[in-house]
């Protein structure tokens, strides 16, 4: 489950930043760079480097998942 998370993630990522390339949305962006960092932290888990990381790993999950809500409000407030 976790490689299909880490692909996934990767994948989202690669599209947001190209959308953001293309287009200039920085909601794509933002939600790229989250997806980034959700991607990073699938594949320390798969690198088996998550206990030993817990606490940064918990710090970048919290940020990514602040980025996708400052996107998702930054979208509301329009």
């Amino acid at each position: 489950m976790t490689v299909v998370n880490f692909v996934l993630a990767a994948v989202i990522f690669i599209l947001g930043v190209s959308l953001f390339g293309r287009k200039k949305s920085s909601l794509a962006l933002y939600i790229g760079i989250a997806f980034g960092l959700f991607a990073i932290s699938h594949l320390v888990t798969l690198l088996g480097l998550a206990e030993s990381l817990a606490i940064p790993l918990i710090a970048v999950r919290m940020l990514a998942y602040l980025i996708v809500i400052f996107a998702l409000f930054t979208l509301w407030k329009k």
